[in-house]
């Protein structure tokens, strides 16, 4: 269901709860009109002059119907809202001049002159109609005997029941008015956290894509086209280092074709689907070692053991990008890549011999990627191994995806003395953070 649609469906379920509210009231109103009709009809008044009361009596009901009722629904204000009341006790009053019986009707009137006016003149004015009878038996001469104490105290009870009854039914429109403000704020609200979750996904899906791009597809380009370029130099001199080469791209390509496959569905990594993590990283050494002619080491510390596939990810991804930073900046001749697995942890270390750089000028890389961002601007155009493609966007897309499954990483370089980055993962907590992004990643 659409925004609108869900918008136009609350607006009916408030609008037709208001009216099935207003309808107890009419069936109230219904009841109030046939038993002063009643009472007119029995009454010892003659024929002419009953006629006349429920006449009276009667052109009240559209007078509701065509003004009141629309009036009291929309809960506005303007002259309607004088005209209304004036209307009704004009009718009221005739019909309580020709018989007392007419009266009765102001359990009804004051109500509706609660609901249409302001609190403090619906109250005077349905005092001021309780007064009618006992203004209409003084103006006939009737204003001795028992009679007209019967009526004065009829009159002070309506009075009191008839403004208690006023002011119930106002406040019970105030809060269905209210009911249905709230209802629509928390409509608004909802709109808007859906609106902010889809954005928030949105981002997510993008960054994660864009980390997915850059430790996969983007290296592998960037090998491809160094691969090509030492092939075209090669194919008139040595035309067989030339073939090999080529054979690496087509190899890198295929590679890279799987990657794109997987992250795009969001599975897991080619190189992860039918091996260890160790072998994974073995492979990426021996391919770094084909492509660049850097001497990659690999080795594995500690026994070996089944990760979450969350960390056997980060850990690879991390170890794609180390890798690929140090063919592009450390201008280094060897690289050592281990595995740890420790006690309650395991731990992936990234080391070269290339030229580093002054990291007492930067910040130390950390688990937040916002932190890891901060760093990589204040060591861009250093010459060190940190800097990556796109302003360094690798190391924070690395620290982002660390943090993710509540490691660190660390980035220890001095200028001369090569380069280390280090990441950190503890399997205690990792389990419980890779459930809470698969499941984030589910919701997506």
């Amino acid at each position: 269901m659409t925004a609108g649609a869900r918008r136009g469906s609350e607006g009916r379920r408030t609008s037709e709860a208001r009216v099935r509210w207003f309808g107890l009231w009419d069936s109230y109103f219904v009841v109030c009109y046939l038993v002063t009709t009643g009472l007119v009809f029995t009454s010892e008044v003659p024929q002419g002059g009953r006629v006349t009361a429920i006449g009276a009596l009667t052109l009240v009901v559209p007078w509701y119907a065509g003004i009141g009722r629309p009036l009291m629904l929309r809960h506005g204000s303007g002259r309607r809202n004088v005209v209304f009341p004036v209307g009704l006790f004009v009718l009221f009053g005739v019909a309580t001049a020709v018989d007392l019986m007419s009266s009765f009707a102001l359990f009804a009137l004051v109500p509706m002159v609660m609901m249409s006016l302001a609190t403090r003149p619906a109250v005077v004015v349905g005092v001021l109609g309780n007064l009618v009878p006992v203004t209409m038996l003084w103006l006939r001469g009737g204003a001795e005997g028992p009679a007209v104490l019967f009526v004065l105290l009829a009159s002070l009870l309506g009075i009191a029941l008839s403004v208690l009854l006023g002011l119930w039914i106002k406040r019970v429109v105030r809060q269905n008015r209210e009911h249905a403000e709230l209802i629509e704020e928390l409509r608004q609200n909802r709109e808007q956290v859906a609106r902010l979750s889809h954005q928030a996904g949105i981002s997510a899906e993008r960054e994660r894509l864009a980390r997915e791009i850059h430790d996969t597809l983007a290296q592998s380009l960037t090998s491809i086209i160094s691969l090509v370029q030492a092939a075209d130099s090669e194919v008139e001199d040595a035309p067989a280092l030339a073939r090999q080469h080529l054979a690496l791209v087509g190899r890198a390509a295929k590679d890279s074709l799987a990657e794109a496959r997987a992250f795009v569905a969001d599975r897991t990594p080619a190189s992860l689907q039918e091996s260890s993590l160790a072998q994974a990283l073995r492979r990426q050494a021996d391919g770094l070692t084909a492509r660049t002619g850097l001497l990659v080491r690999f080795a594995v510390e500690g026994e070996e053991r089944p990760l979450p596939m969350a960390v056997n990810v980060v850990l690879l991804r991390a170890a794609q990008e180390a890798g690929a930073n140090v063919h592009k900046h450390a201008g280094a001749r060897a690289v050592d890549l281990v595995l740890r697995y420790g006690a309650g942890q395991v731990g992936l270390r990234v080391a070269d011999d290339g030229r580093g750089f002054d990291a007492s000028a930067s910040v130390a890389a950390s688990a937040s990627a916002a932190a890891s961002a901060a760093g990589e601007d204040e060591r861009r155009g250093a010459a060190g191994h940190g800097q990556g493609d796109g302003g360094g966007f690798g190391l924070r897309g690395m620290a982002a995806r660390v943090a993710e499954i509540g490691g660190v990483i660390s980035v220890l370089s001095e200028p001369g003395a090569g380069t280390t980055v280090e990441v950190k993962v503890p399997l205690a907590e990792t389990a419980e953070a890779a459930e809470s992004v698969e499941a984030a990643d589910d919701e997506r």
